[in-house]
């Protein structure tokens, strides 16, 4: 069997995982909210995931890149999959408090730095250059899947058997991973040999290659504004903003949540059949400037689920090309043996304003914008006329805000000499 034959076999057993891991993460949102009726309480679960993954994801790539990437996968699921375990019996024993998931929601955070840029590395020894972007496809293309259909699924399991149905098909679906990578996958190693084993060594490393692949390191910055716009909005207040605007209407909700999802689908077997662009810099943020600028703003000015979804299709739909090119510049600039210190810092960097924003957009969703647009002004006539009147409009002026703001970043960097260099 050739290695990219065992990355499909790879890819479909770690769908499987990721299937049961989201559908706990939405249970748990379900099991949260209907204790504490706090949203901030769910924001917290996603914060505390967060924090000690960027963390982390500092120090660990002289860890990855000096140890057995199988190895630190394996070791990395079924920490996560104990934490799961222990949800399950403090739940059984009636012990289950929000606290409780937030501290394992820790543990998943640093498991996870460890995880995903071994898991990286581990895909880069195993597809052909020339795969790459099609393989970011097809991630993009069973991950989306998964958005689409984990958050019913969990839905269904929650209400017919409670969370602890829910938690022990996650259980089951990590143990079809696990076994599958133990068994039937080898990864092809690079083992680099030092005598020194400093995570501060590792990090510094991959800063000094990024000094050199200046190009890299301001894709990681510019990506991490990126994500800082769209965690402010998509993260926090697209849900509340709906129910806000549809009369708290669960099913519209649904409708957008899903063509999200579709969106994603859509893009990542268009990426996963096309052939690799030439000009991978530029495709990065075109792609970003047009999620932002028909996503966001269709999302502000949008009255009813059927422009909501249209504009759910037109914000996901560029994502798979963002990811695959990045992807793409990153497997064949960095050299096998620097891959897992480079991806750790990407991590850091590019994940970095991720919590900033969940934290932020609830925050300024319900003590900034909500409050403005119901003052009397000028301004919040004319952004009536935009926008509409009513619960909602003040998040709807945010997608506002960040559909402007994230198409300037993202065309701005399209113009960095650096950036350009890139393109083959």
């Amino acid at each position: 069997m050739d290695n990219f034959k065992k990355y499909i076999i790879l890819w479909l057993s770690q769908s499987v995982s990721q299937l049961g891991s989201s559908m706990t993460a939405f249970a748990l949102v379900l099991w949260a909210y209907a204790q504490s009726h706090s949203a901030l309480s769910v924001s917290v679960m996603s914060f505390c995931e967060y924090v000690p993954y960027i963390i982390v994801s500092i120090f660990v790539g002289n860890f990855i890149d000096t140890h057995k990437k199988k190895t630190v996968m394996l070791v990395s699921d079924s920490v996560a999959a104990v934490g799961s375990l222990a949800v399950l019996l403090l739940f059984a024993t009636n012990h289950l408090v929000v606290w409780n998931i937030y501290i394992i929601n820790i543990v998943i955070g640093v498991t996870t730095a460890f995880q995903q840029p071994a898991s990286a590395v581990a895909v880069g020894r195993l597809v052909p250059k020339d795969k790459i972007s099609n393989v970011s496809g097809m991630n993009s293309f069973s991950n989306n899947l998964i958005v689409v259909f984990s958050p019913m699924l969990a839905a269904a399991l929650f209400a017919m058997g409670g969370l602890p149905v829910v938690l022990l098909i996650d259980m089951a679906s990590f143990l079809i991973a696990f076994f599958v990578l133990l068994f039937a996958v080898a990864i092809p190693e690079m083992l680099e040999k030092k005598e020194h084993t400093s995570p501060f060594a590792g990090m510094m490393e991959g800063f000094q290659f990024l000094k050199m692949e200046r190009g890299i390191l301001y894709i990681m910055m510019t990506m991490a504004m990126i994500n800082f716009f769209s965690r402010l909005t998509y993260e926090n207040i697209l849900s509340p903003m709906i129910l806000s605007r549809s009369a708290d209407n669960s099913i519209v909700l649904g409708i957008v949540n899903a063509c999200m999802g579709i969106g994603g689908i859509v893009g990542g077997i268009i990426v996963s059949v096309k052939k690799e662009s030439r000009h991978k810099a530029n495709a990065i943020y075109i792609s970003a400037a047009l999620s932002f600028l028909f996503g966001d703003l269709l999302m502000a000015v949008g009255r009813n689920v059927f422009w909501w979804s249209v504009a759910a299709i037109a914000a996901s739909i560029w994502i798979p090309f963002i990811m695959a090119n990045q992807n793409t510049i990153l497997y064949k600039r960095v050299p096998d043996n620097m891959q897992g210190r480079v991806f750790a810092v990407r991590n850091a960097i590019q994940y970095s304003t991720i919590p900033v924003g969940i934290l932020l957009g609830g925050y300024l969703a319900d003590y900034v914008f909500e409050p403005f647009m119901r003052s009397d002004s000028d301004i919040v006539e004319l952004l009536q006329r935009i926008v509409g009147e009513g619960a909602g409009t003040g998040m709807a002026v945010m997608f506002l805000c960040t559909g402007i703001l994230g198409f300037i970043v993202s065309m701005m960097s399209c113009f960095n000499q650096e950036i350009r260099k890139l393109n083959d």
